[in-house]
C-alpha cells in the first residue's frame, strides 16, 4: 500500500484507527475454544465487526509465536482474511545483522517463502542502517522504526541526551537518510504526546504508528492535535480496549461498538486538525 492509498483510506473512512490483534488464547471467549482454530475464529469475527471503522490491523507476533506452529497457522489465515483495503502491520520488533534481517524480511514480506504478506513490519533500529535496509529491499513494503515508545522503561535509553538531542531524535534524523516518508514510519507512544510537536519538527511528513490509546491511557485528542499533519500522518492503535471489550457471545458486537466510538472521535479531529 502506498502513502497516497493509505491517506485515501483514512479520508474515505474518516478514521485513522489501527486495531491491534493481540489475541491471547487465554482471554478469548470460552465458546470459541470449541472451534478448530479458536485464535483465527476470534480474529475473523473481530475483523468482520471492525473493518468498516478502521484502516489497519496489527497482529502482535508474540501472541502467535507463543502457540508454536499452530500459532503461525492462525496468523497466516488471519493475514489472508484481512481485506486488502486495510494496511497490515507485523508487530514483530525485529532487527539484526544484515543477513538475519534479510530472513526476517522474507518472513513477513515474501508469501512464497513464508506464506505471509504484510504491508509493514516494526523494526528496532538499535543496530543501525544495515539491520534495517534489508527490509527496504522489498518493493511497496514499509518499515516502522521504534522511536519513542509508550512503556515505562522508554526513558532508560530513548531520552538519553548527547550532542544536545535525545537518542530518539537521533534515530529520527539519521534514519531519514535510509528511505523517505513513503517507506518509513515511526512508533511514537500515545503516552508521550507532549513530545509530538518536537517529533513533527524533525519528521513533518512521515506517518506515526501510535500505540497506547485505550487500555494504556493515552489521550487521543492530544495525539491528534500535536501529531497530525496535512495527510493525517497517524495510525492510532487500540488493542485490548477493542478486542476484549466483551467476553461473551456478543464479543464481536462489543468490539464494533468500541471501534465506532473511536472512529467518531477521530472524524472530529480530522475535521479540526488535518489541514
Amino acid at each position: 500500500m502506498t502513502y497516497e492509498e493509505l491517506f485515501q483510506q483514512i479520508s474515505s473512512k474518516k478514521s485513522y484507527l489501527c486495531v491491534g490483534l493481540d489475541t491471547d488464547i487465554r482471554k478469548i471467549p470460552a465458546h470459541l475454544l470449541k472451534t478448530a482454530d479458536p485464535v483465527f475464529e476470534f480474529n475473523k469475527q473481530i475483523i468482520d465487526a471492525t473493518a468498516d471503522h478502521c484502516v489497519s490491523y496489527k497482529p502482535n507476533i508474540a501472541f502467535y509465536e507463543a502457540q508454536g506452529a499452530k500459532g503461525w497457522e492462525s496468523l497466516q489465515k488471519t493475514i489472508e482474511y484481512i481485506p486488502k483495503t486495510h494496511f497490515t502491520i507485523a508487530d514483530a520488533k525485529r532487527g539484526d545483522i544484515g543477513n538475519t534481517s534479510g530472513l526476517y524480511a522474507r518472513t513477513f514480506f515474501d508469501p512464497v517463502s513464508s506464506g505471509l504478506d504484510f504491508d509493514s513490519v516494526t523494526v528496532a533500529p538499535y543496530m543501525g542502517s544495515d539491520s534495517v535496509k534489508p527490509f527496504l529491499e522489498f518493493d511497496n513494503k514499509w518499515v516502522i522504526l521504534l522511536a519513542l515508545t509508550s512503556n515505562l522503561g522508554s526513558s532508560d535509553f530513548q531520552r538519553l541526551e548527547f550532542d544536545g538531542s535525545a537518542l530518539y531524535e537521533h534515530v529520527l534524523r539519521t534514519s531519514q537518510t535510509w528511505a523517505g516518508a513513503d517507506r518509513i514510519m515511526y512508533v511514537a507512544g500515545a503516552t508521550q504526546a507532549s513530545e509530538f510537536q518536537k517529533i513533527r519538527t524533525i519528521i513533518p511528513d512521515h506517518f506515526l504508528l501510535v500505540p497506547g490509546v485505550g487500555a494504556q491511557g493515552g489521550n487521543l485528542e492530544e495525539v491528534s492535535r500535536f501529531g497530525m499533519n496535512a495527510h493525517c500522518g497517524l495510525l492510532v492503535n487500540a488493542s485490548r480496549s477493542i478486542i476484549y471489550a466483551g467476553n461473551g457471545l456478543d464479543f464481536a458486537q462489543r468490539a464494533k461498538e468500541e471501534a465506532l466510538v473511536l472512529q467518531k472521535e477521530m472524524e472530529t479531529y480530522l475535521n479540526k486538525y488535518c489541514n
